[in-house]
């Protein structure tokens, strides 16, 4: 499984032509369709759903599009308590239907020979987002509000975590075999911080899912292992700025590792993002549970060909 392999994809660049990101996220024979294109392709071991952190926000009345010029706007931004007030949690797996949708199609089209991922944002990051009103260069809303108003900050996150929840349940339930949770800016957090303002939220989160569906936490940035065991996840996510053997080392036996070729390699030299693939694999020969993954997501310029060579290394190493 590679998050956002789509998006390099001839196939899904054709169909971006004819809708919206926003549209295909919404549709579920859209969305079903670029999750599959890839595992058509690449025959990857597991499919991750399409769609976007963002569609929980916007189950709650907080929508979002894409700019003409790039990047991401909200109807409106947080700054007050009544703007929070607004936010409406009561339909939230409603309005997430169609993720279910698109899931039921997957999951036929897999034919259970091919594992299954939904995910979700983590409430820290959605909260960052939701504050914002968009995307942000420097990311302080959501801090401000931590330090500043405490309350209030513990009162929106109070909204967003049974809304994350409820979006993981409409998930597996739709056939979702594993449920990951992108804390995708966690490293902007101070290490005394983490806790307060991302894990105890997450861990809220993992104890809802069933206990027979494995939990996959990445924190992009963060390396407060022992903490992020604590969340309760299954498997941590690590990005390609750790060396992944000293985060196993790290770990207790029964919490697994996901991880971690800088994504950049994918849109360098087949040869280049083949060796480096090799060099993970082999840090972590002997060593119990490890999934390999990129460090992050698929960036758009990333070349078919070492894309495929990723997968052919990992495939063929003994």
């Amino acid at each position: 499984m590679m998050r956002q392999a789509g998006r390099a994809l001839p196939e899904y660049r054709a169909l971006k032509e004819k809708h919206s990101f926003v549209e295909m996220v919404k549709t579920p024979e859209l969305a079903a369709e670029v999750t599959l294109q890839p595992i058509r392709r690449f025959g990857f071991d597991a499919a991750i759903l399409f769609s976007d952190i963002l569609v929980v926000p916007e189950a709650m009345g907080q929508t979002y599009r894409f700019r003409e010029t790039g990047g991401i706007e909200m109807d409106f931004a947080l700054r007050t308590s009544e703007d929070i007030a607004r936010l409406d949690t009561t339909h939230v797996a409603e309005r997430l239907e169609y993720m279910a949708g698109a899931l039921r199609l997957v999951k036929k089209s897999l034919g259970g020979k091919t594992a299954l991922i939904g995910f979700a944002g983590s409430p820290w990051t959605l909260a960052n987002f939701m504050i914002e009103g968009g995307g942000s260069r420097e990311w302080h809303g959501a801090k401000r509000m931590f330090y500043d108003d405490p309350a209030l900050f513990a009162r929106l996150m109070e909204k967003i975590t049974p809304a994350v929840a409820a979006c993981m349940q409409v998930q597996i339930e739709a056939g979702a075999e594993v449920v990951q949770i992108f804390d995708t800016l966690g490293g902007l957090l101070a290490p005394d911080d983490f806790y307060e303002s991302s894990a105890r939220w997450i861990r809220q989160i993992v104890a809802s899912v069933p206990s027979t569906t494995p939990v996959i936490v990445f924190s992009k940035g963060a390396s407060q292992w022992e903490t992020l065991v604590e969340t309760g996840a299954n498997i941590l996510g690590v990005d390609w700025t750790q060396r992944l053997a000293d985060v196993r080392g790290r770990l207790p036996g029964n919490v697994g590792v996901q991880g971690n070729l800088d994504p950049a390699l994918l849109a360098a030299a087949p040869e280049a993002a083949a060796a480096a693939t090799a060099r993970i694999l082999e840090s972590m020969r002997g060593k119990c549970g490890h999934i390999f993954n990129l460090g992050h997501g698929v960036t758009p310029d990333a070349r078919l060909e070492s894309i495929a060579a990723v997968v052919e290394t990992v495939k063929n190493f003994r």
